[in-house]
């Protein structure tokens, strides 16, 4: 009697079990908030990993939610043919618009921490030093492993705070990023990488 009980509750658990595993992963991905960057040449669709970047994630939702991105715009392109930087990457740069007072730096969770990677499409904060992030961000087009953190690309060797990545829109981010009509500029460092006339960020809008 009890053993051909148990081995029905074993059955029941090996039948339950799959969709109890597909549930807790479906919860998980829901997790991850999901937004829209409207651009001037199109939408940008975006998830966000509030899971392994929390601090970084919530800070880029209270700039969202401050309405701060509204009239930004991507005014830097980073690619092979312009970068004076070493290792040479690939990325655009976006901000919020310049009226808006940006918040508290923010502290750095490295890709060390977060275990995220800089491939093709992910969101990542620009920064100076350490700890300095505030409302900028990038797009990587392609895979940056010298943004990750050991990587040569900044001195420190702390890498960049990758936060979300690109789910829809990649067209208009290798758009925006073989925009080569530049302006000039003294930092020798940025030479031929800030646009003339930025791509205008119009809106990000959370998914509801």
């Amino acid at each position: 009697m009890y053993i051909r009980l148990a081995h029905f509750y074993l059955v029941l658990l090996i039948c339950i079990s799959p969709i109890a595993l597909q549930q807790a992963q479906a919860q998980t991905k829901q997790v991850n908030k999901q937004a829209t960057i409207q651009t001037s040449l199109g939408d940008i669709a975006i998830e966000l990993y509030s899971q392994q970047a929390p601090a970084t994630v919530a800070n880029f939702i209270a700039y969202i939610k401050d309405a701060a991105y509204n009239g930004g715009d991507f005014y830097r392109v980073v690619g092979p043919d312009n970068d004076q930087g070493t290792p040479q990457i690939s990325v655009i740069q976006g901000r919020a618009n310049l009226h808006h007072k940006d918040f508290s730096p923010i502290s750095l969770e490295t890709t060390k921490y977060t275990s995220l990677k800089h491939q093709d499409g992910t969101l990542s904060m620009a920064r100076g030093g350490p700890n300095t992030a505030t409302q900028e961000f990038f797009i990587c087009v392609g895979d940056q492993p010298a943004l990750d953190f050991g990587g040569k690309r900044n001195p420190d060797g702390l890498g960049f705070a990758a936060f979300g990545r690109v789910i829809s829109g990649m067209d208009i981010v290798r758009k925006i990023q073989r925009n080569r009509q530049t302006k000039a500029v003294e930092d020798p460092y940025i030479k031929n990488q800030i646009l003339a006339q930025p791509i205008e960020i119009q809106s990000i809008i959370l998914s509801k």
